[in-house]
């Protein structure tokens, strides 16, 4: 092969719904086992999240309690914000869930002999399964949103039908079933009712069969004999009843109107025409071994020091990135579960999960990835600030640290997870737009006036002040940590000075008229603190002590993805955080604590550090066979972060950016002493394209905007380097 595999491949189906191949438009999401003889759909949709009160739950009316907490707090009572609450029981957000699986069965059990393959490219979504003579063929399409299977073989016999009893699914679910022969087919519809409440969702299924007959076959239909079985599928999840026979009419309208063509290729060629280009936007070559790049992935995952299986990771990790991402960003499964019973909810956990899935979207040119995430931002502001008065007393936004994606509102905290103490949530959280907004060099109005939200919560928020007259952040919290000798909620905790410096001065820059303002509360923040261990400290506040080991590294929020701290412009600082990355323990081996890790030591130029992050995820048996991920090595608890995240360490080691900076190769393993990194977006407007071997590299920029930056790179001192608008530059390097 000429260069890395678009796709993966298994030699037999997947056993268990983990393995099954994945499709998806950042709406639908379907998880295909590949059996042409008994094939198994699962079908998923974003919208789809169970009813536990979560839909009326509201953040707690604490603002009144506000000044006896800081009190307390400052007057050194370690354990105050423990009663901080209006004493409910922590409430997970609504569980996200699967809609139903659609099943293929053969009436007679008999399996079509012959060599089994099934497989997924990614260039286009299209998920196959072959066997004999039969070919089953799916993916969901962007451009119509729509579930499209079809399945072709000589006398094609089965039963089709749909049912959401999967795994954990609740047993007092109301289930109705229908089938309908119509011209052209069949037409399945399934509707579920949650118990205690008015909300449903609905599947229907617009069944076009090619020779043979149909016939009801309840809860299904049979077809028998047939050429040809295509099936147009698309979930709603409502209140009340939906009208069925509506949607039946908007699938039909899908159809070509002439009697010779087509669908399925008409379908696919609209999906592909908008899912191809924006996949193929970025691209990783490491020069993977030929054999290698064509074993299946289940294989391949058995040799973690392979180049071909980065290469392979990459692009599976912008493959599912990509599909899980368009009317809401990845969740914590990414788009997909084969079971009611979602760990931590199957949410969108905000505190760090979300944005490391998404943190090679402004990079990697993905800004569809962009714009899902704001979504998700924008449909909750309202209850941003309901979280800000009720708590706070402020006006502003306060972000939630968990979220179903229907509620914005901070309900989800306790005693050991203080998460309504979090106010870093808002700007962590406007971060990935601000860098998108640089990528392309304007302005979201949404997002400026986001900020402006962000900075009248800090401007009435920060009011408390040390001896020294600094502002303090008080309560404040580091997720998901606490100190050594104190309870969680805390004073000055390192990512809440971060924030609120970043917020009001990012804030500052998108209003002129505001800046001089923000910018002299900004100022009157602390500086973070360094340890006795010389280390930058979790919390700024004296008398605190770090507690090493943990998962998250919150505390570093200023190293990644801010630029707070670098080694060109605070080496002092820089030196501190590197200390307290090496200090850092993996607590209980998360893969997101472990590439989170790594994205910092790439900031921090430490290329060793990186590789020992990427080989304890590579060799933890991380990956399912279909090479989405789980949150804990031997894949346990399926979990999209390390898939969605390993894209972006790759890139954060081979090219780094600011408005006015270039780093090239900054943490390069020496595993990797070749390839080609493509199609890198710069947050001053150029496009990369790198190339690197052991006698040196050699960069092609790509500018949109006419700009000076500073240069730096394995080798040398900062050098200026001038770009000008439509004229490619061509940069080498000598050998590192």
């Amino acid at each position: 092969m000429s260069g890395p595999v678009h796709g993966t491949w298994e030699p037999a189906p997947a056993a268990r719904w983990e393995d099954a191949f994945l499709s998806g438009n950042g709406r639908h999401g379907i998880m295909m086992f590949g059996d042409p003889n008994a094939d198994r759909v699962i079908v998923n949709h974003h919208t789809l999240v169970r009813p536990n009160g979560g839909e009326h739950a509201r953040p707690p009316l604490l603002a009144a309690e506000l000044p006896y907490l800081q009190d307390r707090l400052l007057a050194g009572d370690t354990t105050a914000a423990e009663d901080f609450t209006d004493g409910r029981e922590l409430q997970w957000v609504q569980p996200f869930h699967p809609a139903f699986e659609i099943r293929l069965r053969r009436p007679d059990r008999h399996e079509e002999p012959g060599v089994h393959r099934r497989e997924v490219d990614f260039t286009t979504g299209v998920i196959t399964a072959r066997r004999g003579g039969l070919l089953g063929e799916a993916f969901v399409s962007r451009a119509d949103d729509v579930v499209v299977h079809r399945v072709t073989g000589p006398g094609l016999t089965t039963d089709v039908t749909m049912d959401p009893r999967l795994p954990g699914a609740p047993h007092d679910l109301a289930v109705g079933h229908g089938a309908v022969l119509t011209p052209e087919g069949a037409l399945l519809n399934l509707r579920v009712r949650y118990p205690g409440s008015d909300r449903a969702y609905t599947g229907v299924t617009l069944a076009l069969v090619t020779g043979g007959r149909t016939h009801t076959s309840l809860p299904g239909i049979r077809v028998e004999g047939a050429r040809t079985l295509l099936l147009l599928t698309r979930v709603r999840r409502h209140t009340g009843e939906l009208d069925v026979l509506a949607e039946a009419r908007a699938l039909r309208a899908l159809l070509p109107e002439g009697a010779g063509d087509d669908p399925y290729a008409r379908l696919l060629a609209r999906h592909t025409a908008l899912h191809r280009p924006a996949y193929l936007r970025a691209g990783l070559d490491l020069g993977g071994d030929a054999a290698e790049r064509a074993l299946p992935g289940s294989e391949l995952l058995r040799r973690p020091k392979s180049p071909a299986l980065l290469e392979r990771l990459f692009a599976a990790g912008r493959y599912h990135l990509l599909s899980a991402a368009g009317m809401l960003p990845p969740r914590l499964t990414g788009l997909w579960t084969g079971d009611w019973n979602t760990a931590w909810s199957g949410a969108f956990t905000t505190d760090a999960n979300l944005n490391l899935q998404t943190a090679s979207a402004a990079a990697a040119a993905l800004p569809e990835v962009t714009e899902a995430h704001a979504a998700l931002v924008q449909g909750q502001l309202d209850d941003w600030r309901d979280n800000a008065r009720a708590i706070f007393g402020t006006r502003g936004v306060v972000a939630p640290a968990h979220t179903d994606g229907e509620s914005g509102h901070l309900y989800h905290f306790g005693r050991a997870y203080p998460l309504h103490l979090w106010t870093a949530g808002a700007d962590w959280l406007l971060k990935p737009l601000v860098d998108h907004d640089e990528t392309r060099g304007e302005h979201d109005p949404r997002t400026a006036a986001t900020l402006a939200e962000v900075a009248r919560f800090y401007e009435d928020f920060l009011t408390r002040t040390d001896g020294d007259g600094r502002l303090v952040v008080v309560p404040s919290y580091s997720p998901e940590n606490r100190p050594a000798n104190a309870s969680w909620g805390t004073v000055n905790a390192a990512m809440d000075l971060s924030a609120a410096g970043h917020a009001l001065r990012t804030a500052a820059r998108y209003h002129p008229e505001d800046a001089d303002r923000l910018r002299a509360l900004a100022d009157r923040l602390p500086p973070h603190r360094v340890n006795e261990d010389g280390a930058l400290s979790e919390w700024a506040w004296p008398g605190l002590r770090d507690n090493y080991d943990h998962r998250h590294l919150s505390h570093l929020y200023g190293v990644w993805p801010l630029e707070e701290i670098t080694p060109y412009d605070t080496p002092d600082l820089a030196a501190a955080a590197h200390r307290a990355l090496e200090l850092r323990g993996a607590e209980n081996d998360s893969a997101h604590g472990h590439l989170h890790h790594a994205l910092i030591a790439a900031r921090l130029r430490d290329g060793d550090r990186v590789a020992h992050a990427l080989d304890q995820v590579l060799g933890g048996d991380f990956f399912h066979a279909c090479l989405m991920s789980s949150h804990y090595p031997h894949r346990d608890v399926y979990n999209a972060d390390a898939a969605h995240t390993l894209p972006a360490v790759l890139i954060e080691m081979l090219v780094q950016s600011t408005p006015d900076r270039l780093v090239l190769l900054p943490a390069l393993p020496p595993s990797l002493p070749a390839g080609r990194l493509r199609g890198i977006r710069t947050r001053f407007g150029a496009e990369v394209d790198l190339t690197w071997a052991p006698g040196g590299a050699r960069a092609v920029l790509k500018p949109s905007r006419t700009v000076r930056v500073e240069l730096r790179t394995s080798t040398g001192a900062a050098q200026p380097l001038d770009l000008t608008a439509g004229e490619d530059h061509v940069l080498s390097i000598g050998a590192w």
